[in-house]
Protein backbone atom coordinates (compact mmCIF):
# COMPACT_ATOMS: atom_id res chain seq x y z
CA UNK A 1 0.00 0.00 0.00
CA UNK A 2 1.36 3.84 -0.49
CA UNK A 3 1.89 6.05 1.67
CA UNK A 4 -0.09 8.70 2.09
CA UNK A 5 2.07 10.86 4.19
CA UNK A 6 4.34 10.99 6.81
CA UNK A 7 5.57 12.84 9.71
CA UNK A 8 8.08 12.62 13.19
CA UNK A 9 6.58 12.79 16.77
CA UNK A 10 9.74 13.05 18.56
CA UNK A 11 11.72 9.37 17.96
CA UNK A 12 8.38 8.15 16.25
CA UNK A 13 7.20 8.16 12.52
CA UNK A 14 3.70 8.59 11.74
CA UNK A 15 2.82 7.26 8.52
CA UNK A 16 -0.72 7.84 7.00
CA UNK A 17 -1.06 4.57 4.70
CA UNK A 18 -5.08 4.63 4.20
CA UNK A 19 -7.90 6.73 4.43
CA UNK A 20 -11.75 6.61 3.38
CA UNK A 21 -11.56 8.56 -0.46
CA UNK A 22 -13.64 11.72 -0.32
CA UNK A 23 -14.68 10.91 3.27
CA UNK A 24 -16.22 14.44 3.69
CA UNK A 25 -18.59 13.83 0.97
CA UNK A 26 -19.27 9.65 2.27
CA UNK A 27 -20.19 11.54 5.20
CA UNK A 28 -22.41 14.13 3.89
CA UNK A 29 -24.08 11.18 1.66
CA UNK A 30 -24.56 9.14 5.35
CA UNK A 31 -25.43 12.10 7.39
CA UNK A 32 -28.20 13.43 4.99
CA UNK A 33 -29.80 10.11 4.66
CA UNK A 34 -30.75 10.95 8.07
CA UNK A 35 -32.60 14.14 6.98
CA UNK A 36 -33.18 13.11 2.94
CA UNK A 37 -31.64 16.03 2.26
CA UNK A 38 -29.46 14.58 -0.63
CA UNK A 39 -30.92 17.60 -2.70
CA UNK A 40 -28.96 20.25 -0.81
CA UNK A 41 -25.32 18.74 -1.65
CA UNK A 42 -23.56 21.08 -4.05
CA UNK A 43 -19.22 21.46 -3.83
CA UNK A 44 -19.59 23.73 -0.95
CA UNK A 45 -22.30 21.89 1.23
CA UNK A 46 -20.29 18.97 3.03
CA UNK A 47 -18.16 21.16 5.39
CA UNK A 48 -21.14 23.29 6.63
CA UNK A 49 -23.43 19.77 7.28
CA UNK A 50 -20.13 18.42 8.65
CA UNK A 51 -19.98 20.64 11.32
CA UNK A 52 -23.45 21.46 12.02
CA UNK A 53 -23.22 17.03 12.87
CA UNK A 54 -20.57 17.40 15.08
CA UNK A 55 -21.93 20.72 16.67
CA UNK A 56 -24.59 19.00 17.49
CA UNK A 57 -23.22 15.80 19.07
CA UNK A 58 -24.45 13.79 15.78
CA UNK A 59 -20.82 11.82 15.66
CA UNK A 60 -22.18 8.80 14.79
CA UNK A 61 -22.16 9.46 11.00
CA UNK A 62 -18.36 10.18 11.48
CA UNK A 63 -18.02 6.12 12.04
CA UNK A 64 -18.73 5.92 8.20
CA UNK A 65 -14.94 6.75 6.76
CA UNK A 66 -11.91 5.43 8.35
CA UNK A 67 -7.91 5.86 8.47
CA UNK A 68 -4.69 3.42 9.21
CA UNK A 69 -1.60 4.97 10.60
CA UNK A 70 1.59 2.92 11.02
CA UNK A 71 3.40 4.51 14.02
CA UNK A 72 7.41 3.29 14.02
CA UNK A 73 9.56 4.12 16.94
CA UNK A 74 7.20 4.78 19.58
CA UNK A 75 7.69 3.40 22.96
CA UNK A 76 5.98 -0.06 24.62
CA UNK A 77 4.87 2.45 27.23
CA UNK A 78 3.49 4.20 24.47
CA UNK A 79 1.62 1.33 22.63
CA UNK A 80 0.27 -0.05 25.81
CA UNK A 81 -1.65 3.19 26.11
CA UNK A 82 -2.47 3.46 22.78
CA UNK A 83 -3.58 -0.31 22.31
CA UNK A 84 -6.37 0.97 25.05
CA UNK A 85 -9.18 1.90 23.07
CA UNK A 86 -10.96 -1.08 22.01
CA UNK A 87 -12.90 0.00 18.98
CA UNK A 88 -9.61 0.53 17.40
CA UNK A 89 -7.95 -2.18 15.86
CA UNK A 90 -4.51 -2.82 16.06
CA UNK A 91 -1.45 -5.33 14.61
CA UNK A 92 2.07 -4.56 16.68
CA UNK A 93 5.20 -6.00 16.10
CA UNK A 94 5.81 -8.59 18.01
CA UNK A 95 8.23 -9.46 20.54
CA UNK A 96 7.39 -13.42 20.32
CA UNK A 97 8.77 -13.64 17.12
CA UNK A 98 11.16 -11.26 16.46
CA UNK A 99 14.50 -11.03 17.56
CA UNK A 100 15.36 -8.13 20.38
CA UNK A 101 18.85 -8.47 20.84
CA UNK A 102 19.89 -4.85 18.66
CA UNK A 103 16.34 -2.85 20.43
CA UNK A 104 16.60 0.65 19.99
CA UNK A 105 14.56 2.59 22.93
CA UNK A 106 13.02 6.11 23.62
CA UNK A 107 14.48 8.04 26.37
CA UNK A 108 12.20 10.26 28.18
CA UNK A 109 13.14 14.31 27.65
CA UNK A 110 13.42 14.44 31.37
CA UNK A 111 15.91 11.37 31.73
CA UNK A 112 18.39 12.98 29.01
CA UNK A 113 18.46 16.42 30.38
CA UNK A 114 19.37 14.83 33.63
CA UNK A 115 23.08 13.76 33.20
CA UNK A 116 22.61 11.35 36.34
CA UNK A 117 19.51 10.39 35.45
CA UNK A 118 20.57 9.46 31.94
CA UNK A 119 23.27 7.42 32.85
CA UNK A 120 21.39 5.14 35.09
CA UNK A 121 19.23 4.80 32.48
CA UNK A 122 21.45 3.85 29.89
CA UNK A 123 23.26 1.80 31.84
CA UNK A 124 20.16 -0.25 33.34
CA UNK A 125 19.00 -0.85 29.06
CA UNK A 126 22.36 -2.21 28.71
CA UNK A 127 22.26 -4.96 31.52
CA UNK A 128 18.58 -5.86 30.05
CA UNK A 129 20.20 -6.07 26.51
CA UNK A 130 22.85 -7.93 27.84
CA UNK A 131 20.46 -10.40 29.69
CA UNK A 132 18.30 -10.74 26.64
CA UNK A 133 21.58 -11.92 24.79
CA UNK A 134 22.44 -14.45 27.03
CA UNK A 135 19.13 -16.03 27.56
CA UNK A 136 18.97 -16.17 23.88
CA UNK A 137 22.56 -17.83 23.59
CA UNK A 138 21.34 -20.46 26.85
CA UNK A 139 18.71 -21.22 23.95
CA UNK A 140 15.67 -19.37 26.17
CA UNK A 141 12.50 -18.87 23.15
CA UNK A 142 12.44 -15.54 22.01
CA UNK A 143 8.85 -15.43 24.04
CA UNK A 144 10.36 -16.09 27.32
CA UNK A 145 13.48 -14.19 27.08
CA UNK A 146 11.33 -10.83 25.90
CA UNK A 147 10.34 -11.16 30.00
CA UNK A 148 13.76 -9.02 30.42
CA UNK A 149 12.53 -5.85 28.14
CA UNK A 150 11.91 -2.62 29.36
CA UNK A 151 8.77 -0.48 28.30
CA UNK A 152 11.17 2.02 26.61
CA UNK A 153 12.05 -0.49 23.68
CA UNK A 154 10.46 0.94 20.72
CA UNK A 155 8.24 -0.79 18.77
CA UNK A 156 5.48 -0.95 15.51
CA UNK A 157 2.14 -0.27 15.76
CA UNK A 158 -0.71 -0.29 12.91
CA UNK A 159 -3.61 1.62 13.85
CA UNK A 160 -7.06 1.58 12.43
CA UNK A 161 -10.03 3.56 13.92
CA UNK A 162 -13.48 5.25 12.25
CA UNK A 163 -13.33 9.15 12.04
CA UNK A 164 -15.20 9.11 15.63
CA UNK A 165 -13.25 7.00 17.25
CA UNK A 166 -9.96 9.09 16.16
CA UNK A 167 -11.85 11.96 17.31
CA UNK A 168 -12.34 10.33 21.03
CA UNK A 169 -8.47 9.10 21.37
CA UNK A 170 -7.14 12.09 19.89
CA UNK A 171 -9.08 14.31 22.33
CA UNK A 172 -8.31 12.54 25.15
CA UNK A 173 -4.40 12.13 24.13
CA UNK A 174 -3.56 15.00 22.90
CA UNK A 175 -4.73 16.98 26.09
CA UNK A 176 -1.99 18.44 28.22
CA UNK A 177 -2.65 16.11 31.25
CA UNK A 178 -2.15 13.31 28.77
CA UNK A 179 1.83 11.49 28.69
CA UNK A 180 4.02 13.40 26.91
CA UNK A 181 5.03 10.43 24.47
CA UNK A 182 1.19 9.53 22.96
CA UNK A 183 0.60 13.47 23.46
CA UNK A 184 3.12 14.06 20.66
CA UNK A 185 2.31 10.96 18.66
CA UNK A 186 -1.84 12.00 18.83
CA UNK A 187 -1.00 15.73 17.82
CA UNK A 188 0.73 14.47 14.64
CA UNK A 189 -2.12 12.58 14.17
CA UNK A 190 -4.12 15.16 14.24
CA UNK A 191 -2.43 17.26 11.93
CA UNK A 192 -1.82 14.72 9.04
CA UNK A 193 -6.42 13.91 9.45
CA UNK A 194 -6.57 17.82 9.32
CA UNK A 195 -4.68 18.05 6.01
CA UNK A 196 -6.74 14.96 4.75
CA UNK A 197 -10.08 16.11 5.68
CA UNK A 198 -10.02 19.52 7.38
CA UNK A 199 -14.17 19.63 7.82
CA UNK A 200 -14.04 16.82 10.28
CA UNK A 201 -11.16 17.73 12.53
CA UNK A 202 -10.52 21.71 12.13
CA UNK A 203 -13.06 22.29 15.22
CA UNK A 204 -10.05 20.13 17.04
CA UNK A 205 -7.66 22.77 16.35
CA UNK A 206 -9.74 25.91 17.49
Amino acid sequence: MDLISSGKAGQAEVELIAITPNADRVIENAGRTCYLSHDKINEESSRKFIRMLIKSGHTSVLEHASATFRIKGGSRAFTHQIVRHRIASFSQQSQRYVDESGFAFMIPPSIAENDEAKTLYDRHLKQSQEVYQKLKAMKIRKEDARYVLPNAVTSEIVVSANFREWRHLIGLRVDKSAQWEIREICSEILRQLFAQVPPIFEDMLE
